[in-house]
């Protein structure tokens, strides 16, 4: 076990420099934990090292004399007696060969000297050919049965020996190995029976003394066994196709065996090793193809000098070249780029030729190269395919082959080794793996690397124990997550033992613990979850979790009874980063309890001073704001800003109180609640000391100030408050009122919640909405004041003024254009449209009043038709369009009324009375029942004559009038209006004595035309009378026929009707019930009444008035 333990010790000193003696066993330092896990899988093993105090030359001196010189022996050795052509495509000379060992191996000229020639001085070797004679396919068949019993025969024969024998020979012969040389030196396999493609896998060592003129020889025979006539007969009898091969037979002697083929080689055309397919080769042209052999070739040495490297075997020798070839490699290209396992050509050269001198199997040297390149994959950038590579070769070969019991310890040994490395490596990847984009991608490859190894066969059976990666890395991670938090605490501890310091110090490391998490959310946790399954982020989190609760605990317990304004202040950041820490745990992938749940308890006694603090900053900026605030907009940006810049400060000041609240994120609801009546509370205390202080701040500015100025700052500060207004109408959005109420609607009720917030709320907006009203009252007082001025102006005393009524009208609307206009380039579109409002309320009312106030009568037509047309205009200035007011609010009730008497007034009388009769014809067309009687007619019009012609068929159910009961009637037919029919007189009937039921049948026929049965107003008025001879005649009511309901008047005048007789339209009957008027309650009489100077009009309105007296509604009134 010691020379064990020795020779291990010789091959892991061969792997490293001296300078990394030291260094290495310096990298590794493992957890205590993990040298308590991956302990139970394999025992350390023991390593010899230099003594810790010896200087570097001298164990420079040592390391070349120890180690490097032997080496360099090896290889002068193995390129001396070199065999064999390598694999390299380009060839190398011994003199180039040997620069490269020299400089590889730092040797200077004088001791490259002196080693060449303690080499020339060695024994040589014995060359040989390590042949190897694995399979054949597709053989010559030369048994009866079809079938061969191949066997092979194997020599080397030298130039002298095969000239020899060719001219000892008669004739030709098939047979030249066994007459070649001598049987010790012919080498057979084994016979393989019945069968065309044998299989053999055997393997001699031929030994031969030069390359040069040397062939390797194979023969393939049949073996042939002496057998009686009866079983070649019964074989005759089962197979009748072998008859040929029986003739061949018979003549053939007794026990002599069949040539099958050949394979001659030549040593000097061979590489180092050949692996390939061979065709067997006949003696004659008989049988050409023979089929294939499948042949292993490799050039060894036998018996090597010994004294070279002083007993060490060929392995370890090959560790040691390969590791100073790839240094030498690493150290001439000096690039920063990670090394991919190329090597140059003469150290291919070199590697082969040694380890097939020495025989090394494929598995040795790629578990050579595993073991260097892992060495070197902790120490210089080496590329991760490299070792992937080996990974794969070294799994691909421990199926195919056994390793020698030293070798299978070494794999093991370093198999178990790089997994202590990279768990090292994943306990301090925070530091070793920023999260950069060119750092992660190497946490996940050495990741990857484990997890290929921990799947390897070799693995597995070299490391019995039971071995879980996951577990390893994830206390891996644990291990390295609470040693970087020590190291953290460490850095940020204070000098001195003062609270505000302590609270600094939990900070600053709260703060570096809240990055590391982020850090392991966003980008190593999807490394190690890709890479091994592992949820880093949870484990990091409850491990930090614990290590944060207990350093808030202790911070905390210092500053019982000790909390003041300057404390609590440098506690809320640290209470904020806890909220953001704690907000994570909706990643964690598996929930557990967490120690920092109710970290919030902790920091209860600090919440009042956090809520002074903001609340009394916030109204000390605003009130700076106020005071340097010129009330001027703010005219930046393509869309000009109306309100000044204290209205944007104030919004800046009260956001950060709406971020304490999402800042705090106070998970107890009773306590959230209550939070939130305070923080609305001091944002609706803030609002209201900023209206009173920008209204004094308007007066200061006011005195010194002109009209204009004055009015302008004025719109501002409405636009500030209405600005004000909107952001207070999201706060409870901006504060999250919902969310609020579904958290706590198990302890406040719905009521209590509505009647609290909300309330507080609306003080605030009924503030601000009032000092709106209040600036918008002053702003159209003095509009209002100009708009009566200007609108009593337009009165007149002439009944035909001199002036138009555009024109009358024209100083009102541009001065209200331009006062507009000044509006609203100067309010938002809020304040201007509550501005427009009562402004066009008030307008009405103006207008109204200087309508029904006017005294003169005899300009009043005039004055309301420019009232009208002010109003129509005022209409149009108001709506804009569709961008001022909507037409429902300007049509109001009082714009419907003042509009009537407007257009009332602004008719003329016959204008009047035309709309007398079309309210009449109206009433007579939704007039029911028959309460007066009715009368019958048969009406037309003959548009040829222009005749219109009525007839009086009867009138029903009159009133008696006389003492006797009964009525003497008569009928009296009149065309109105009489300005349309100024020539037509009224008709009478017959009178029908004592009949309340007369029966007329007269036909009457007055001459009018189309137009005038078309006018506006024009109409029948068919009266019924009862006749009396002593005194008037009395009433029995009347009718109202309108002249476009007679067949023949409707419809347009056509010229071409004219011209062409066209018959007469069909009279229509008609049954009109009789009406009274109501007295006193027509306006339009009373307007025509007051028309004195008017004799037409006087005539009319007295008849009216005089059937009002005669109304039966005025008697039963």
């Amino acid at each position: 076990m010691s020379a064990q333990r020795e020779g291990n010790s010789k091959r892991e000193n061969l792997l490293k420099t001296p300078e990394e003696g030291d260094g290495l066993s310096r990298v590794r330092q493992f957890s205590p934990s993990h040298s308590r896990r991956l302990g139970m899988t394999r025992r350390q093993r023991d390593r010899r090292d230099f003594t810790e105090d010896e200087n570097p030359e001298e164990k420079a001196r040592r390391h070349k004399e120890l180690e490097l010189k032997p080496l360099y022996k090896e290889l002068l050795y193995t390129v001396t007696h070199r065999m064999g052509k390598p694999s390299s495509p380009e060839p190398f000379t011994d003199s180039q060969l040997h620069q490269f060992i020299k400089e590889a191996l730092t040797m200077t000229e004088a001791e490259h000297c002196s080693l060449v020639e303690k080499v020339q001085n060695t024994e040589p070797p014995a060359y040989c050919l390590m042949a190897t004679v694995k399979e054949a396919k597709d053989i010559l068949g030369k048994d009866v049965s079809g079938f061969s019993d191949p066997y092979c025969l194997l020599t080397i024969l030298e130039d002298e020996e095969e000239s020899r024998t060719r001219r000892s020979r008669s004739k030709p012969c098939k047979s030249v190995v066994k007459d070649a040389v001598s049987h010790d030196k012919i080498y057979q396999t084994d016979i393989k029976k019945q069968t065309l493609n044998p299989v053999w896998n055997q393997t001699f060592v031929l030994e031969f003394e030069d390359v040069a003129g040397a062939s390797f020889h194979l023969e393939m025979w049949d073996k042939d066994e002496e057998i009686s006539l009866t079983q070649k007969l019964e074989e005759f009898k089962t197979n009748f196709n072998s008859l040929r091969r029986m003739i061949k037979e018979a003549k053939k002697e007794k026990g002599t065996d069949d040539f099958l083929g050949k394979v001659v080689l030549k040593l000097q055309d061979l590489h180092c090793t050949e692996d390939n397919w061979y065709n067997l080769e006949p003696r004659t042209e008989t049988y050409p193809d023979r089929g294939q052999c499948h042949l292993n070739l490799k050039f060894i040495h036998k018996g090597r000098d010994g004294t070279l490297s002083a007993g060490r075997d060929a392995y370890i020798n090959y560790c040691g070249i390969l590791q100073q070839f790839v240094h030498s490699y690493i150290s001439k290209e000096q690039s920063s780029a990670p090394w991919k396992g190329a090597l140059c050509g003469e150290a291919q050269t070199l590697l082969e030729l040694y380890a097939t001198q020495n025989d090394l199997s494929p598995f040795l040297q790629d578990l050579a190269k595993w073991v260097a390149y892992s060495k070197l994959y902790q120490s210089l950038e080496v590329d991760s395919s490299v070792l992937f590579q080996q990974l794969t070769s070294i799994e691909y070969h421990w199926h195919q082959q056994q390793l020698p019991y030293q070798q299978k310890q070494e794999l093991g040994d370093s198999l178990h080794g790089f997994l202590h490395y990279g768990l090292c490596l994943v306990s301090k990847y925070r530091d070793i793996f920023p999260p950069t984009p060119s750092a992660t991608p190497k946490l996940h490859t050495i990741l990857r690397l484990l997890v290929q190894i921990c799947k390897t066969q070799a693995f597995q059976k070299l490391n019995p124990a039971q071995f879980e990666l996951h577990d390893e890395v994830s206390d891996a991670i644990q291990t390295g997550t609470q040693e970087w938090f020590v190291k953290k605490k460490g850095l940020h501890q204070p000098m001195k033992k003062e609270l505000l310091e302590t609270v600094s110090a939990l900070s600053s490391l709260i703060g570096e613990v809240q990055e590391d998490i982020k850090h392991n959310m966003d980008t190593w946790n999807q490394v190690f979850v890709s890479a091994v399954q592992v949820d880093a982020f949870t484990v990091i989190y409850q491990m930090l979790d614990s290590l944060l609760a207990e350093e808030v605990r202790e911070t905390l317990s210092l500053m019982e009874g000790q909390m003041e304004q300057p404390v609590a202040k440098s506690l809320f950041p640290v209470y904020v980063s806890l909220q953001a820490i704690h907000k994570n745990k909706a990643f964690l992938q598996k929930r557990g309890v967490l120690e920092l749940t109710n970290f919030h308890e902790g920091f209860r006694d600090a919440l009042p001073y956090w809520l002074k603090e903001a609340f009394s900053t916030t109204l000390d900026r605003v009130e700076r704001a106020v005071q340097v605030d010129q009330l001027q907009p703010l005219q930046s940006g393509a869309v000009p800003v109306k309100h000044s810049s204290s209205a944007v400060d104030l919004v800046a000041c009260i956001q950060p109180i709406c971020q304490l609240w999402e800042q705090l994120s106070w998970p107890d609801p009773e306590e959230a609640f209550m939070l939130m009546v305070k923080i609305t509370e001091d944002v609706c205390k803030i609002v209201v000391t900023y209206c009173h202080t920008l209204k004094e701040r308007v007066r200061v500015l006011s005195e010194n100030s002109d009209h204009g100025r004055a009015i302008n700052m004025l719109c501002v500060v409405v636009n500030d408050l209405e600005h004000l207004r909107s952001v207070l109408t999201r706060l409870p959005t901006q504060l999250n009122w919902k969310g609020l109420q579904e958290r706590t609607h198990h302890v406040i009720g719905e009521t209590q919640f509505h009647n609290t917030l909300p309330s507080q709320l609306q003080h605030a907006q009924s503030v601000l909405s009032r000092e709106i009203r209040s600036a918008l009252h002053t702003l159209g007082k003095k509009l209002n004041t100009d708009i009566e001025t200007y609108t009593r102006s337009m009165a007149t005393k002439q009944r035909i003024p001199s002036q138009s009524i555009e024109d009358a009208a024209a100083p009102l609307m541009r001065y209200l254009e331009q006062e507009l206009h000044y509006m609203n380039e100067n309010l938002v579109q809020e304040n201007f449209n509550s501005l427009l409002t009562p402004l066009w309320n008030n307008s009405l009312k103006i207008l109204y009043q200087v309508a029904t106030q006017h005294s003169q009568q005899e300009g009043l037509m005039v004055y309301c038709q420019r009232l009208l047309y002010t109003l129509q205009c005022l209409e149009q200035c108001f709506h804009a369009e569709g961008n001022g007011l909507p037409l429902k609010t300007l049509h109001s009730d009082e714009y419907k009324t003042l509009k009537a008497h407007l257009t009332h007034h602004s008719l003329s009388s016959q204008q009047l009375v035309e709309k007398f009769l079309e309210r009449k014809i109206w009433e007579q067309n939704v007039y029911s029942g028959e309460k007066y009687g009715a009368v019958t007619l048969l009406t037309s019009y003959r548009r040829s004559d222009q005749r219109l012609r009525v007839e009086v068929l009867n009138a029903v159910n009159l009133l008696p009038m006389d003492s006797n009961g009964f009525s003497d009637p008569y009928v009296q037919l009149c065309l109105e209006p009489r300005h349309t029919f100024p020539v037509v007189e009224p008709c009478c009937t017959q009178i029908k004595s004592c009949d309340l039921n007369p029966l007329f049948d007269e036909v009457f026929e007055f001459l009018v035309s189309l137009e005038q049965c078309q006018a506006p107003g024009a109409c029948l008025v068919v009266t019924v009378l009862d006749h009396d001879t002593l005194r008037t005649d009395d009433f029995e009511g009347e009718s109202f026929l309108s002249l476009k309901a007679i067949p023949g008047v409707a419809g347009q005048r056509d010229r071409a009707e004219e011209l062409t007789l066209q018959p007469d339209v069909t009279p229509a009957q008609i049954r009109l019930p009789l009406m009274h008027p109501k007295p006193n309650e027509d306006g339009i009489l009373r307007l025509l009444e007051s028309r004195r100077g008017e004799r037409e009009t006087q005539a009319f309105v007295k008849k009216r008035r005089q059937r009002e007296k005669q109304s039966q509604e005025g008697n039963q009134a």
